[in-house]
């Protein structure tokens, strides 16, 4: 008998360390599975989610704004070289303008990305009447008078073929002439083994004294400045990186009025010089092979229409000063291309095109592709998190189980001690719902 009763009352002990612990856990378990499927699952429903018209619009609107940084940027450059004709006519004053005018640009130096403040102009020149070189800035030094030159002549220039002189030289006091950008080609080889293009804009206005025109002075801008403004933006993130990775058709480029690739993660595709000044020609079917062959991919958007026919209807219409989206098929991949004008206008850059526009391309289909290898990798991560609370929860449930039969134990054995053996034989039940009378 007291066998009997001292097993009804382990079980008992059992059944409520059941109760208060193991069924919670079972329950917290169950919430914890849910949640994480409800989260695995919203996060492959947004991976998975092709670009609808909402998200088309954000790219539409994200391409606007960099478009209209552009023009501010370009027109505070135009205000530049306005205010620098009232400094003093010294080597050390020009110096100090360089210095002083500087802004942000992500670089990597020694294996690290690192934020540094670079001049924004390579080179500053005052320039007499004639085309004579009287002072003159290069990469933060003072050009001795010896290296001085004369840019009356184009071939004496920087890039070997600039007309920035004569330019100048024809426009009213307080104009500004603004040349296209201007640089070494880097062609793919040169590219893939790290090279960058590094070109200029150059910015040049006259000057006049009482017997009128008395020369020119002329700053030099460094392009980096103008491409961080694309280089960076991947359009369907809002963040920035520091290089883009073209190959997924997800970039934002810039083009100039004339449909010349300015900016572009893949920097062979911007338009540049042979060493001799001359300009290597863009890409077009008929020597599209031979180019390639070469490395050298200068892209004309205008001349592509053989090669992928929806750019060069994007590029007539952005050159017509209007914004919008296009969808369109080519190679098999659907394309979207947002584009919208660069609204800085010049005598070099009359309206309706004006400076150029923005461009952001996303290749859908890969885009797509991107995004199920993202929701798979999520369902992977998921079910390994199963996994592991599965196996959490056993082990917890044979300890608690393994706890709870030694306590039950412990706790049955003090029971019996507390019952006197004369009550077990006269009947008396001590571990009953009810007592029950003699």
């Amino acid at each position: 008998m007291a066998e009997t009763k001292g097993g009804k009352r382990f079980f008992t002990v059992a059944r409520v360390f059941l109760l208060i612990i193991v069924i919670p856990l079972l329950l917290i378990f169950f919430l914890i599975s849910t949640s994480i499927f409800q989260l695995g699952g919203t996060s492959k429903r947004g991976a998975i989610t092709v670009l609808d018209q909402k998200s088309k619009e954000e790219i539409m609107t994200r391409a606007t704004a960099v478009a209209e940084n552009v023009a501010d940027f370009l027109r505070e450059r135009e205000r530049g070289i306005l205010i620098s004709t009232i400094l003093p006519t010294t080597a050390a004053a020009y110096k100090e303008f360089i210095d002083k005018n500087k802004q942000a640009l992500w670089v990597k130096k020694n294996g690290n990305v690192v934020k540094v403040f670079e001049p924004l102009y390579v080179e500053m020149l005052l320039i007499d009447k004639i085309g004579d070189e009287i002072i003159k800035i290069a990469d933060g030094r003072v050009v001795p008078k010896a290296k001085l030159v004369n840019v009356g002549d184009p071939k004496n220039t920087t890039y070997k073929s600039e007309d920035y002189f004569s330019k100048a030289k024809n426009i009213n006091k307080g104009e500004v002439y603004i040349s296209r950008v201007t640089g070494w080609y880097v062609n793919r080889f040169d590219f893939e083994a790290g090279e960058r293009f590094k070109g200029v804009i150059r910015l040049a206005t006259p000057l006049f004294d009482k017997d009128g025109f008395a020369g020119i002075i002329t700053l030099a801008l460094d392009t980096r400045h103008l491409a961080r403004f694309t280089d960076n933006i991947i359009p369907t993130q809002a963040g920035y990186v520091l290089e883009v990775d073209a190959s997924t058709g997800n970039y934002t480029y810039m083009v100039d009025n004339q449909g010349f690739v300015i900016s572009h993660p893949n920097d062979y595709h911007i338009a540049g010089l042979y060493k001799d000044g001359t300009p290597v020609p863009p890409l077009r079917n008929e020597i599209v092979d031979e180019m390639t062959k070469k490395g050298e991919e200068v892209l004309n958007l205008n001349l592509l229409g053989s090669m992928d026919p929806g750019l060069p209807e994007v590029a007539k219409d952005a050159a017509a000063g209007h914004s919008g989206i296009k969808t369109y098929k080519f190679g098999g991949h659907t394309k979207v291309v947002a584009y919208s004008p660069i609204q800085f206008y010049s005598k070099d850059f009359p309206a309706p095109a004006g400076f150029g526009w923005v461009g952001m391309g996303i290749d859908v289909d890969k885009f797509n592709e991107q995004a199920t290898e993202t929701s798979q990798q999520i369902e992977k991560e998921a079910r390994a998190w199963i996994t592991t609370v599965v196996l959490i929860l056993i082990i917890a449930i044979v300890l608690l189980f393994t706890i709870s039969a030694i306590l039950a134990k412990g706790i049955t054995r003090s029971i019996e001690a507390e019952v006197p053996p004369e009550a077990e034989k006269a009947g008396r039940h001590y571990d009953d719902d009810e007592v029950q009378e003699d």
